[in-house]
């Protein structure tokens, strides 16, 4: 098994209805369990349409025998399921399924880059992810030396 790191976001609809349904699908994918949840997170959105709503966000832990190219395709498909239409370059959708750690893999290639490329320049998955491990590493450092980074990106986590 690989432990890997799901970041879930979705500013349409009734987004905590999509993140509850993403991470039900994510449990009842083959060969992958959910292990755990981060707090959800109320974030302003990074770049796109400037009137577009804010996003709900959260980050997952798997354990998968999925091999990379099948969990994102896994993934894409719970996003179709929820209604995702990739219209523009970040901008409003029901629903955001990104790998942002598959193990402690490399790769960079156009369908699937590990880590995620921009993960450490985004608070709403560095502070869930420091949620579930702090530890967990990013370009060689713990997720929590990047939040220096990004400390003008407003993040709110959500009380349920």
């Amino acid at each position: 098994m690989t432990r890997a790191y799901i970041a879930l976001g979705s500013n349409l609809g009734v987004p905590e209805d999509h993140l509850s349904g993403a991470l039900d699908a994510i449990d009842g994918l083959p060969d992958t369990t959910l292990e755990q949840t981060s707090r959800w997170y109320r974030t302003a959105p990074i770049g796109g349409p400037p009137d577009q709503p804010d996003f709900l966000n959260a980050v997952c832990q798997i354990d998968t025998r999925l091999a990379p190219y099948d969990l994102l395709h896994a993934l894409q498909r719970i996003e179709q399921d929820f209604g995702r239409v990739r219209l523009e370059r970040w901008g409003p959708r029901t629903l955001d399924l990104d790998i942002i750690l598959y193990g402690d893999r490399i790769q960079n290639d156009p369908e699937l880059t590990l880590p995620h490329p921009r993960a450490q320049e985004r608070a709403f998955v560095l502070v869930p992810l420091a949620d579930l491990d702090p530890t967990a590493a990013i370009q060689g450092k713990p997720v929590t030396d990047w939040f220096s980074k990004v400390a003008d990106q407003a993040i709110t986590p959500i009380i349920a």
